[in-house]
């Protein structure tokens, strides 16, 4: 964890990708945003997913939970047997940010957890509307055809929770060679 409540890690492979996903979701709570930043097919659908499938409560394969990107619909709601519901928009093929009221993202940010991918499809509005509990998962390709960097920035309720995070999901953890930390 760096001073500045950043959490870098290069993940080896998917699997590393959704153990990470699952341990963000264990400490999710209801109005946060967990914004999913990074380029075509490295990794944004396969974290929204995993952090699906762990707030579902079925992180074990097989048979795990079907769990469809909505590219095409921009918006999935997974009601969930306890706790919040889980908001999933693919905002890729959205024209212009005012069109994310005809999706009730407001609706979302008020009682849910909400995961975005492309959120910077948003514009200002992401800072406009985001509530104070937001995170910021950054992935890039990581040097290797299923390795990815990811680095992690709490904003608000998250910076504490990332610090627990980062605590909680060391080396041993996560697997050898997955942690990096930046200094501070």
């Amino acid at each position: 964890m760096t001073g500045d409540g950043m959490i870098r890690r290069r993940l080896a492979d998917e699997a590393a990708t959704e153990r990470l996903a699952a341990a963000v979701a264990s400490v999710a709570q209801a109005g946060d945003i967990v914004a999913l930043w990074g380029g075509l097919g490295l990794g944004k659908t396969v974290f929204a997913r995993a952090f699906i499938r762990a707030r579902a409560g079925h992180t074990g394969t097989p048979p795990p939970a079907e769990v469809p990107s909505p590219t095409f619909t921009l918006v999935q709601v997974y009601d969930m047997a306890a706790g919040p519901a889980v908001w999933h928009f693919d905002l890729y093929r959205l024209r212009q940010p005012e069109e994310a009221w005809e999706l009730g993202i407001e609706d979302a940010f008020a009682s849910a957890i909400v995961l975005i991918e492309w959120p910077e499809r948003l514009g200002d509005l992401l800072a406009g509307l985001s509530p104070t509990a937001r995170l910021d998962v950054r992935l890039c390709d990581g040097g290797a055809a299923t390795a990815r960097c990811v680095s992690l920035t709490g904003h608000g309720g998250w910076s504490e929770r990332l610090a627990d995070l980062a605590a909680s999901t060391g080396e041993a953890s996560t697997g050898a060679g997955e942690q990096q930390r930046k200094p501070a």
